[in-house]
């Protein structure tokens, strides 16, 4: 078992570029990963325990159900698991693996390196004949750390797809098919369109753990960009946008405030009621996904869902050229 970690975990030059431009936008924004500090991802883990929020366990439910025949279908012998977190899912897979096979192994991928060690430790205890790799690394930027393509079953959980911007969907979904080959798969989760207030009421629990969550990321930049945000300051929003189809989540400002990012060298004023986005949620149809995966080259080889049809995972491969 070994974990590579990238080069540094100071904010390199390009890094700062990116963050200072989404800042500066009519409506600031800061990119997702800035949730998953230690303090993020355990509040993450909160959220998916939730009642009201439905993705986690309606996608456990359809892996219980279907995870032989997602094995048996990807034929692979190589798991690769994208923003992998705790490695609560990957069991379902893992457990649904051919007693026979001796050569396996898995690659767990994911931004934030004491979740990637925590579940290196448990998976390898649990699953002593199966290998296991670690890497620290954003899933967008970080693909060609994964290994070289042969018989590689890639998932990604958790609708995690549908936080990025269409534009970013699309460039993710042709640079891992450009990646992939003949005999790889790609299984991803994508949470489904249904009842907008279904929807909102699991980005909005009446614990505040999403508030919490949410605000967390100004903590994150504090330390990471030397700013002086107070998390207090703001208050977590989360609605449906039907237009696009999908939930937005901000941090609404609960007076003027003036925020300095030395590490930016930004300045942010902010009056009462204005806002920052820190997330977007996609919500797809049938329709739409394929359609996406499509443009990218890439064909379904099933369609796997709960009874309500609120979730699915879909096993997808490279279209044949």
């Amino acid at each position: 078992m070994d974990v590579a970690v990238g080069e540094s975990s100071r904010p390199s030059e390009a890094e700062r570029a990116a963050l200072r431009e989404s800042l500066s936008r009519a409506l600031p924004e800061i990119p997702p990963h800035y949730f998953y500090d230690d303090v993020g991802s355990e509040l993450f883990e909160r959220i998916t325990a939730l009642d009201v929020y439905y993705p986690t366990r309606t996608e456990i439910a359809i892996l219980e159900h279907w995870a032989p025949r997602i094995v048996e279908r990807s034929g692979c012998q190589h798991l690769v698991e994208l923003g992998s977190g705790a490695g609560r899912k990957i069991r379902l897979l893992l457990d649904a693996w051919p007693r026979s096979q001796d050569d396996w192994s898995c690659t767990m991928l994911d931004i934030n390196e004491l979740f990637v060690r925590q579940s290196l430790a448990r998976l390898a205890a649990d699953y002593p004949r199966c290998q296991f790799r670690g890497v620290v690394g954003n899933f967008v930027h970080d693909l060609d750390r994964l290994g070289p393509p042969g018989q590689r079953l890639i998932v990604f959980f958790a609708g995690t797809i549908g936080n990025l911007h269409p534009h970013e969907r699309q460039a993710f979904l042709q640079q891992l098919a450009a990646g992939m080959g003949a005999r790889d798969r790609f299984l991803v989760g994508i949470d489904l369109v249904k009842d907008p207030a279904r929807i909102e009421a699991a980005y909005n629990d009446p614990q505040g753990v999403t508030a919490a969550f949410n605000r967390n990321t100004l903590t994150v930049l504090n330390r990471r960009f030397q700013g002086d945000f107070d998390p207090s300051a703001f208050a977590h929003r989360a609605f449906f946008d039907t237009h696009h189809a999908w939930i937005e989540m901000r941090l609404r400002a609960l007076r003027d405030t003036s925020v300095h990012l030395r590490g930016l060298d930004l300045r942010l004023d902010m009056h009462e009621g204005s806002e920052i986005r820190t997330e977007i949620s996609c919500k797809f149809t049938r329709e739409r996904f394929v359609r996406d995966l499509a443009d990218a080259g890439l064909w379904v080889d099933d369609w796997f869902s709960d009874p309500e049809q609120q979730f699915a995972l879909v096993l997808v491969r490279r279209a044949q050229v």
